[in-house]
């Protein structure tokens, strides 16, 4: 999810939702998981829940919250991950760790009977099974969203969707967006007000640093990546860069090492991502299509969704929207 000390160096305003037009470019995976959390801490599991004892809380929230998008004329691509980086074998593990942690606790709360830790524990345990990585293309497909599969990290490659022109903005709550060169990231895109914008270069100019200093500092504070340098937060990573010019030179001055830093720092510099992607911004859902598969398909409780869809249905039907057709 990026360290979020980046918050510290990151310039970022927030901004009316009106004010945004266009093509974002949305890391699926960060997107989904939000919504997921979210639909499973605040919604009774049965309405989400199918016969074969399936969860399937993502499509609940997939249609609660691409209205979001087509009321204020905005496209989203869905930016999915590929296969992560060796790198972020670390993470990955703790990110593990925490959730079996998580589900023992959850096994406690149930034989206790405490309905207020559950629904919260519940929330935390989640994952993006095959299945929901499956329901979510499909449904996202029926509804017209287009879908990019990156061949890595996926907030890398809507990164390099933005800079080639393709989109507007990357989603995303993940501060690496502003590693990988997003010129401008939006975030808060799953929480009830306005979003956030996060501002490259204008970080850049405040630092008065390039994109690879600024890349440097972060990895001397540490990355889903890498660990960081002990005693080293934002403001010194910032001074440090800013004193001695590079990670290398700063480790040096320091008596310090990165394990990785170079294949880390190669990883932001140079991303795995690929040109070999296409979509319409011109939408043409299914909705009667789509109503199916979430509620008889796969035995959504139709209450939990249908509010959604009469809010997409009514962005289409309204006129002036280029981006229907």
């Amino acid at each position: 999810m990026g360290n979020a000390a980046l918050r510290d160096i990151a310039v970022i305003e927030e901004i009316p939702f009106d004010d945004v037009e266009g093509v974002v470019a949305v890391d699926a995976h960060n997107w989904l998981y939000r919504y997921l959390t979210t639909t499973v801490k605040w919604t009774s599991s049965e309405k989400y829940t199918t016969a074969a004892d399936t969860e399937v809380a993502n499509l609940i929230g997939i249609v609660q919250g691409l209205p979001k998008f087509f009321e204020h004329d905005i496209t989203p691509v869905l930016v999915f991950d590929g296969g992560p980086s060796e790198l972020k074998a670390d993470e990955i593990e703790s990110r593990r760790e925490q959730r079996e942690t998580y589900e023992e606790q959850l096994a406690v709360a149930r034989e206790e009977g405490d309905e207020l830790a559950i629904a919260q524990l519940e929330s935390r345990t989640q994952r993006l099974t095959e299945t929901i990585q499956e329901t979510s293309r499909e449904l996202l497909r029926l509804l017209d969203v287009p879908i990019v599969e990156a061949p890595a990290e996926g907030e890398a490659q809507a990164a390099h969707m933005v800079r080639r022109g393709d989109a507007d903005y990357v989603g995303s709550e993940d501060y690496d967006a502003l590693l990988f060169g997003a010129p401008l990231t939006l975030r808060q895109l799953t929480s009830k007000g306005d979003p956030e914008l996060m501002d490259l270069e204008a970080t850049l100019a405040h630092h008065e640093l390039t994109l690879e200093q600024l890349i440097d500092a972060a990895i001397l504070i540490g990355t889903d990546f890498n660990d960081g340098v002990s005693g080293i937060g934002p403001k010194t990573a910032i001074t440090e860069i800013t004193e001695h010019g590079d990670l290398w030179s700063v480790l040096e001055a320091r008596g310090d090492s990165i394990e990785y830093g170079d294949r880390v720092r190669q990883l932001f510099r140079d991303p795995d991502v690929t040109d070999d992607y296409s979509f319409e911004t011109s939408l043409d859902p299914d909705l009667e299509a789509a109503r199916a598969y979430v509620t008889d398909q796969w035995g959504v409780d139709a209450d939990e969704v249908e509010r959604g869809f009469e809010r997409i249905e009514e962005s289409v039907t309204q006129t002036g929207l280029d981006r229907w057709t």
